[in-house]
């Protein structure tokens, strides 16, 4: 009997087969980390017997739903909700008849876009569930673990989803890197960590490893920067759910891009 082992580190889940998978290639890159004691393995099944999924209203037509306790690395999905039809944006590795329930009722999902490799989760399970598409940049091609014909691959610099729903390459983090913009009211990005909201929910940052610390070079975050730029928004919703920026997102995001080019081209930022 064939199981679709889920990475008990960074909770993808891989495609079916009669044993768990020598190792985890996402976990394996050096952005990511395998644990001391060895690569571990878990199910769908047993992660609904110890998880189960919450969901919170996040701001207007905007929810999230997360993992308790947490797993993996802890993200949290956010659905989008507008008149056309309702996006996820990323993913968890969880499934649950009631969020199948929740999310039919509140009309399904149009689509899933999910911002990098990290997050893609068991994006195949939530496609097969809710009969919709997954948008993932071609350029992550090689980091999909669970082929499926579910996964659509764009390429370019945006891609349309549904009115007032936009996707944008920022890469950084991964060379598919994606954010997702929202044309609703003022406007707002969904980064997951491709520019990830601080704790001080005032800034946020670009990193190539953010386990290992490895930072983007001045150049790339400049790029980014100017994508950011070009786009109209208020709000930033980061990956957990503590990393928002409700308000004054755009100018926070500016002058985080000018921080951060300071920090590591120079002159510094810190001061005694």
């Amino acid at each position: 009997m064939s199981t679709a082992f889920i990475c008990a580190t960074c909770g993808t889940q891989h495609a079916p087969a009669a044993a768990p998978p020598s190792s985890c290639a996402i976990c394996e890159d050096p952005r990511q980390w395998v644990p001391a004691a060895g690569q571990q393995w878990t199910t769908m099944d047993a992660l609904a017997r110890r998880h189960a999924i919450g969901w919170r209203e996040v701001a207007p037509d905007l929810l999230g739903c997360g993992m308790f306790p947490d797993f993996g690395i802890a993200q949290r999905a956010l659905l989008v909700r507008t008149p056309a039809g309702n996006v996820l944006w990323d993913c968890v590795a969880l499934l649950d008849p009631a969020t199948v329930a929740i999310v039919k009722a509140l009309g399904g999902i149009s689509a899933i876009a999910i911002s990098h490799p990290h997050y893609y989760a068991s994006m195949v399970e939530w496609a097969r569930a809710f009969d919709c598409p997954v948008l993932l940049h071609a350029a992550d091609r090689r980091w999909v673990m669970r082929p499926d014909p579910a996964i659509r691959f764009w390429e370019g610099e945006a891609h349309g989803v549904l009115p007032g729903v936009t996707l944008h390459r920022l890469g950084g983090h991964y060379a598919g890197g994606t954010i997702l913009h929202w044309a609703a009211g003022q406007g707002a990005i969904l980064t997951g960590d491709i520019a990830s909201v601080t704790p001080d929910r005032r800034h946020v940052s670009f990193m190539w490893s953010f386990p290992n610390w490895v930072p983007l070079p001045a150049a790339e975050v400049a790029r980014m920067g100017a994508v950011l730029e070009g786009l109209d928004y208020d709000a930033v919703y980061g990956a957990w759910w503590d990393r928002v920026i409700p308000a004054g997102g755009k100018a926070a995001v500016r002058t985080s891009v000018e921080r951060y080019i300071q920090a590591v081209a120079g002159p510094g930022p810190l001061t005694e």
